[in-house]
């Protein structure tokens, strides 16, 4: 496809950067706005929402990330997946506290179920993130429906 330079209108292939005419830079059209929420674009806004709670909250509070629903949708199931994650620790510290007092394994059940956790943790949110920096609003068991109610989404 070929365009015309809009100071001497000579004609030159879209790829150009320069009219072969009067020498100086064709500005092309920038490409819309889709998919951008002020400075982000919504699928990184949405991961950075994983980074810690503080992110998630921002962007709920912030105009331009809450009104997009993408975004509210992870947000939301980040501070829920922090509020589940609290939750699990704390069952966890009276699990440990219970196993540490058997004699011999105790020590090493507490060692293997904190690393399993710890590793289980890293990978739950390892995808999370991943998934929504692909732009997937991933939705986890039980804490996935309540965010997506919450970012406005309707039931199928």
């Amino acid at each position: 496809m070929l365009l015309s330079c809009p100071r001497c209108a000579a004609q030159m292939p879209e790829t150009a950067a320069f009219c072969p005419g009067c020498g100086r830079p064709i500005h092309k059209p920038e490409p819309d706005s889709a998919g951008r929420t002020a400075i982000a674009r919504e699928n990184v806004a949405a991961a950075l929402a994983y980074v810690t709670f503080i992110p998630a909250a921002f962007f709920l509070v912030v105009g331009p990330y809450r009104k997009n629903s993408f975004v509210r949708f992870h947000s939301v199931q980040c501070l829920l997946l922090w509020a589940a994650a609290v939750i699990v620790a704390l069952a966890l510290k009276l699990v440990t506290l219970a196993v540490f007092r058997l004699p011999v394994a105790g020590p090493l059940l507490v060692v293997l179920l904190f690393t399993v956790a710890v590793l289980g943790a890293f990978l739950l949110w390892l995808v999370v993130t991943v998934k929504a920096l692909q732009g997937e609003k991933f939705k986890l068991p039980l804490l996935g429906e309540f965010a997506a109610e919450y970012s406005g989404e309707s039931r199928p």
